[in-house]
Protein backbone atom coordinates (compact mmCIF):
# COMPACT_ATOMS: atom_id res chain seq x y z
CA UNK A 1 0.00 0.00 0.00
CA UNK A 2 2.92 2.45 0.67
CA UNK A 3 4.42 1.67 -2.76
CA UNK A 4 1.52 2.71 -4.29
CA UNK A 5 1.04 5.92 -2.36
CA UNK A 6 4.38 6.82 -3.16
CA UNK A 7 3.80 5.62 -6.89
CA UNK A 8 0.69 8.29 -6.79
CA UNK A 9 2.81 11.08 -5.41
CA UNK A 10 5.63 10.40 -8.03
CA UNK A 11 2.85 10.91 -10.70
CA UNK A 12 1.71 13.78 -8.88
CA UNK A 13 4.98 15.52 -8.50
CA UNK A 14 5.60 14.95 -12.35
CA UNK A 15 2.62 16.48 -13.61
CA UNK A 16 3.08 19.81 -11.31
CA UNK A 17 6.96 19.70 -12.76
CA UNK A 18 5.35 19.19 -16.30
CA UNK A 19 3.16 22.66 -15.70
CA UNK A 20 6.44 24.39 -14.75
CA UNK A 21 8.05 23.24 -17.60
CA UNK A 22 5.17 24.78 -20.03
CA UNK A 23 4.48 27.83 -17.99
CA UNK A 24 9.22 28.14 -18.49
CA UNK A 25 8.50 27.18 -22.41
CA UNK A 26 5.84 29.96 -22.53
CA UNK A 27 8.20 32.55 -21.66
CA UNK A 28 11.64 31.06 -23.11
CA UNK A 29 9.89 31.00 -26.96
CA UNK A 30 10.44 34.78 -27.72
CA UNK A 31 14.11 35.29 -26.02
CA UNK A 32 15.22 31.99 -27.53
CA UNK A 33 13.69 33.00 -31.18
CA UNK A 34 15.46 36.17 -30.93
CA UNK A 35 18.77 34.64 -29.87
CA UNK A 36 18.61 32.65 -33.33
CA UNK A 37 21.95 33.50 -35.69
CA UNK A 38 22.02 32.28 -39.61
CA UNK A 39 18.26 29.79 -38.34
CA UNK A 40 21.04 27.92 -36.52
CA UNK A 41 20.01 28.23 -32.74
CA UNK A 42 23.16 26.74 -30.45
CA UNK A 43 21.83 23.83 -27.82
CA UNK A 44 21.17 26.24 -24.64
CA UNK A 45 18.40 28.16 -26.63
CA UNK A 46 17.21 25.18 -28.83
CA UNK A 47 16.82 23.72 -25.13
CA UNK A 48 14.77 27.44 -24.72
CA UNK A 49 12.65 26.84 -27.68
CA UNK A 50 11.13 23.61 -26.72
CA UNK A 51 11.14 24.80 -22.81
CA UNK A 52 12.94 21.69 -21.90
CA UNK A 53 16.36 22.42 -19.08
CA UNK A 54 19.83 21.25 -20.60
CA UNK A 55 19.98 18.00 -19.24
CA UNK A 56 16.50 17.07 -20.66
CA UNK A 57 17.13 18.63 -23.88
CA UNK A 58 20.58 16.74 -23.84
CA UNK A 59 18.18 13.26 -23.49
CA UNK A 60 16.20 14.53 -26.10
CA UNK A 61 19.12 14.72 -28.48
CA UNK A 62 20.64 11.63 -27.32
CA UNK A 63 17.15 9.44 -28.07
CA UNK A 64 17.06 11.37 -31.05
CA UNK A 65 14.06 13.39 -30.72
CA UNK A 66 15.64 16.02 -31.68
CA UNK A 67 18.03 16.35 -34.69
CA UNK A 68 21.26 18.02 -34.73
CA UNK A 69 22.22 20.31 -37.66
CA UNK A 70 25.20 21.44 -39.35
CA UNK A 71 27.63 21.92 -36.54
CA UNK A 72 29.16 25.33 -35.38
CA UNK A 73 32.36 26.53 -35.21
CA UNK A 74 34.43 23.79 -33.37
CA UNK A 75 32.28 21.20 -33.82
CA UNK A 76 29.23 22.42 -31.30
CA UNK A 77 26.31 21.54 -32.00
CA UNK A 78 23.69 23.80 -33.71
CA UNK A 79 20.08 23.12 -34.46
CA UNK A 80 17.81 24.13 -36.99
CA UNK A 81 14.90 26.38 -36.98
CA UNK A 82 12.84 23.75 -39.09
CA UNK A 83 14.06 20.92 -37.04
CA UNK A 84 12.54 22.81 -33.72
CA UNK A 85 9.61 23.33 -35.45
CA UNK A 86 9.29 19.44 -36.82
CA UNK A 87 9.23 18.91 -32.81
CA UNK A 88 7.05 21.77 -31.53
CA UNK A 89 4.09 20.67 -33.67
CA UNK A 90 4.29 17.08 -32.77
CA UNK A 91 1.15 16.06 -31.06
CA UNK A 92 0.44 16.46 -27.28
CA UNK A 93 3.45 19.18 -27.32
CA UNK A 94 5.17 19.90 -24.65
CA UNK A 95 3.83 17.60 -22.53
CA UNK A 96 4.23 14.60 -24.65
CA UNK A 97 7.95 15.72 -25.38
CA UNK A 98 8.41 16.32 -21.33
CA UNK A 99 7.24 12.63 -20.82
CA UNK A 100 9.71 11.09 -23.03
CA UNK A 101 12.79 12.48 -21.70
CA UNK A 102 11.56 12.58 -18.30
CA UNK A 103 14.14 10.47 -16.26
CA UNK A 104 14.08 9.30 -12.39
CA UNK A 105 18.06 8.54 -10.38
CA UNK A 106 18.74 5.53 -8.18
CA UNK A 107 16.63 2.24 -7.45
CA UNK A 108 14.17 4.67 -4.49
CA UNK A 109 12.87 6.82 -6.84
CA UNK A 110 12.28 4.47 -9.95
CA UNK A 111 10.97 1.66 -7.54
CA UNK A 112 8.56 4.65 -6.43
CA UNK A 113 7.98 4.79 -9.83
CA UNK A 114 6.73 0.72 -10.29
CA UNK A 115 4.78 0.80 -7.10
CA UNK A 116 7.47 -1.76 -6.07
CA UNK A 117 10.07 -1.58 -3.48
CA UNK A 118 13.77 -0.46 -4.06
CA UNK A 119 15.40 -4.08 -3.64
CA UNK A 120 12.83 -5.77 -6.12
CA UNK A 121 13.86 -2.79 -8.70
CA UNK A 122 17.19 -2.96 -7.86
CA UNK A 123 17.48 -6.65 -8.62
CA UNK A 124 15.42 -6.09 -11.74
CA UNK A 125 17.78 -3.87 -12.77
CA UNK A 126 20.55 -5.65 -12.09
CA UNK A 127 19.12 -8.78 -13.92
CA UNK A 128 19.14 -6.62 -16.80
CA UNK A 129 15.26 -6.48 -17.15
CA UNK A 130 15.63 -2.62 -17.08
CA UNK A 131 18.00 -0.73 -18.82
CA UNK A 132 19.39 2.73 -17.26
CA UNK A 133 19.54 5.65 -20.10
CA UNK A 134 21.91 7.38 -18.24
CA UNK A 135 24.37 7.72 -15.38
CA UNK A 136 25.90 10.18 -12.87
CA UNK A 137 28.63 9.75 -10.14
CA UNK A 138 27.58 11.13 -6.80
CA UNK A 139 29.50 12.63 -3.99
CA UNK A 140 30.56 9.57 -2.78
CA UNK A 141 31.71 7.77 -6.44
CA UNK A 142 28.94 6.20 -6.55
CA UNK A 143 27.28 5.27 -9.47
CA UNK A 144 23.29 6.20 -9.87
CA UNK A 145 21.48 5.01 -12.60
CA UNK A 146 18.92 7.30 -14.40
CA UNK A 147 15.74 5.02 -15.96
CA UNK A 148 13.33 7.16 -18.24
CA UNK A 149 10.10 7.10 -16.64
CA UNK A 150 8.21 6.33 -20.20
CA UNK A 151 9.71 2.81 -19.73
CA UNK A 152 9.14 2.19 -16.64
CA UNK A 153 5.82 3.01 -17.05
CA UNK A 154 5.74 0.35 -20.21
CA UNK A 155 7.42 -2.42 -18.22
CA UNK A 156 4.95 -2.33 -15.42
CA UNK A 157 1.80 -2.24 -17.85
CA UNK A 158 4.24 -5.30 -19.73
CA UNK A 159 5.23 -7.36 -17.06
CA UNK A 160 2.70 -6.84 -13.93
CA UNK A 161 3.89 -10.66 -13.19
CA UNK A 162 7.79 -9.02 -12.40
CA UNK A 163 6.62 -6.48 -9.76
CA UNK A 164 5.13 -9.16 -7.28
CA UNK A 165 6.13 -12.77 -6.52
CA UNK A 166 9.44 -14.73 -6.19
CA UNK A 167 12.22 -14.11 -8.74
CA UNK A 168 12.25 -16.64 -11.55
CA UNK A 169 15.40 -19.02 -11.33
CA UNK A 170 17.06 -16.87 -14.20
CA UNK A 171 17.09 -14.33 -12.01
CA UNK A 172 18.07 -16.32 -8.83
CA UNK A 173 20.53 -17.59 -10.80
CA UNK A 174 22.38 -14.63 -11.71
CA UNK A 175 21.87 -12.98 -8.12
CA UNK A 176 23.72 -15.77 -6.71
CA UNK A 177 26.16 -15.15 -9.03
CA UNK A 178 26.79 -11.17 -7.99
CA UNK A 179 25.85 -10.21 -11.46
CA UNK A 180 25.24 -6.87 -12.71
CA UNK A 181 23.97 -6.50 -16.21
CA UNK A 182 23.52 -2.67 -15.57
CA UNK A 183 26.75 -1.17 -17.34
CA UNK A 184 26.37 -3.44 -19.76
CA UNK A 185 22.55 -2.81 -20.88
CA UNK A 186 23.64 0.75 -20.93
CA UNK A 187 26.02 0.12 -23.24
CA UNK A 188 23.99 -1.36 -25.61
CA UNK A 189 21.44 1.25 -25.22
CA UNK A 190 24.28 3.98 -25.76
CA UNK A 191 26.25 2.27 -28.66
CA UNK A 192 23.03 1.63 -30.24
CA UNK A 193 21.91 5.37 -30.23
CA UNK A 194 24.80 6.31 -31.50
CA UNK A 195 25.40 4.15 -34.34
CA UNK A 196 21.70 5.53 -35.16
CA UNK A 197 22.96 8.96 -35.60
CA UNK A 198 25.44 7.98 -38.91
CA UNK A 199 25.67 5.87 -41.94
CA UNK A 200 29.35 6.35 -42.55
CA UNK A 201 31.38 3.68 -42.04
CA UNK A 202 34.50 5.38 -40.44
CA UNK A 203 32.00 6.92 -38.03
CA UNK A 204 30.77 3.92 -37.04
CA UNK A 205 33.90 2.07 -36.69
CA UNK A 206 34.65 4.85 -34.66
CA UNK A 207 31.90 3.97 -31.95
CA UNK A 208 32.74 0.55 -31.94
CA UNK A 209 36.04 1.08 -30.93
CA UNK A 210 35.61 3.90 -28.36
CA UNK A 211 33.95 0.38 -25.88
CA UNK A 212 36.90 -1.95 -26.74
CA UNK A 213 39.87 -1.91 -24.45
CA UNK A 214 43.25 -0.35 -26.09
CA UNK A 215 44.59 -3.59 -26.30
CA UNK A 216 41.61 -5.11 -28.49
CA UNK A 217 41.34 -2.08 -30.44
CA UNK A 218 45.04 -2.54 -31.68
CA UNK A 219 44.84 -6.43 -32.54
CA UNK A 220 41.75 -5.34 -34.82
CA UNK A 221 43.33 -2.09 -35.97
CA UNK A 222 47.13 -2.73 -36.21
CA UNK A 223 48.03 0.21 -38.65
CA UNK A 224 48.67 3.15 -36.71
CA UNK A 225 47.04 5.16 -39.37
CA UNK A 226 43.85 4.38 -39.11
CA UNK A 227 43.37 4.17 -35.23
CA UNK A 228 44.59 7.80 -35.75
CA UNK A 229 41.39 8.38 -37.91
CA UNK A 230 39.28 6.63 -35.10
CA UNK A 231 40.27 8.66 -32.43
CA UNK A 232 39.50 11.70 -33.93
CA UNK A 233 36.44 10.47 -35.12
CA UNK A 234 35.76 9.14 -31.50
CA UNK A 235 32.41 10.20 -29.78
CA UNK A 236 32.40 12.51 -27.12
CA UNK A 237 31.70 10.77 -22.96
CA UNK A 238 27.47 11.24 -22.70
CA UNK A 239 26.33 14.58 -21.13
CA UNK A 240 26.44 13.99 -17.08
CA UNK A 241 29.62 12.70 -17.87
CA UNK A 242 31.65 14.13 -14.87
CA UNK A 243 34.86 16.59 -15.30
CA UNK A 244 36.04 16.09 -11.60
CA UNK A 245 39.19 13.12 -11.98
CA UNK A 246 37.93 10.90 -9.51
CA UNK A 247 34.40 10.72 -10.62
CA UNK A 248 35.54 10.61 -14.03
CA UNK A 249 37.61 7.55 -13.34
CA UNK A 250 34.64 6.04 -12.09
CA UNK A 251 32.26 7.20 -14.61
CA UNK A 252 34.99 5.85 -17.29
CA UNK A 253 34.86 2.40 -16.48
CA UNK A 254 31.38 1.90 -17.51
CA UNK A 255 32.60 3.54 -21.69
CA UNK A 256 34.35 0.24 -21.68
CA UNK A 257 33.30 -3.60 -22.33
CA UNK A 258 34.47 -5.82 -19.90
CA UNK A 259 32.90 -9.65 -20.08
CA UNK A 260 34.73 -11.64 -22.78
CA UNK A 261 31.27 -12.04 -24.73
CA UNK A 262 30.28 -8.51 -24.19
CA UNK A 263 33.96 -7.66 -25.90
CA UNK A 264 34.03 -9.77 -28.63
CA UNK A 265 30.47 -8.99 -30.07
CA UNK A 266 32.37 -5.31 -30.51
CA UNK A 267 35.22 -6.58 -31.67
CA UNK A 268 33.00 -8.45 -34.03
CA UNK A 269 31.10 -5.65 -35.22
CA UNK A 270 34.27 -3.48 -35.62
CA UNK A 271 35.93 -5.93 -37.93
CA UNK A 272 32.70 -5.46 -40.30
CA UNK A 273 32.45 -1.97 -40.11
CA UNK A 274 36.41 -1.71 -41.00
CA UNK A 275 36.06 -3.93 -44.11
CA UNK A 276 32.92 -1.19 -44.99
CA UNK A 277 35.18 1.54 -44.13
CA UNK A 278 37.90 0.52 -45.67
CA UNK A 279 36.34 -0.52 -49.04
CA UNK A 280 34.66 3.19 -48.62
CA UNK A 281 38.37 4.19 -48.47
CA UNK A 282 39.60 2.39 -51.94
CA UNK A 283 36.71 3.24 -53.85
CA UNK A 284 36.37 7.06 -52.96
CA UNK A 285 39.08 8.10 -50.62
CA UNK A 286 37.03 10.31 -48.71
CA UNK A 287 37.77 9.40 -45.64
CA UNK A 288 40.92 7.18 -43.73
CA UNK A 289 43.59 5.47 -45.02
CA UNK A 290 43.90 3.78 -48.25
Amino acid sequence: MTYMANATNATNMTHATQAKHVQRMTRAVPAARAGAVGGLLGGGQAAGELGLGRAEFARAVQLGIVRPGPPGPGGSARFTRTELDRVRSAGGFPRALLERVETVAGAEAAAAALGVGPSRFTRLARCGHIAPVGYRINRYRAVVWLYLASELRDFAAREPGMLRGSAPPADRELTEAGTDLRPRRWRERHVGLLLGRTADPWERAAVLASVLPEEEVREAVPDPAERIVLAALAPPPPYGHPQVPAAAAVASRLLCAEPPEETGRYRTSLDFALTGARGQSKSTGERGPT
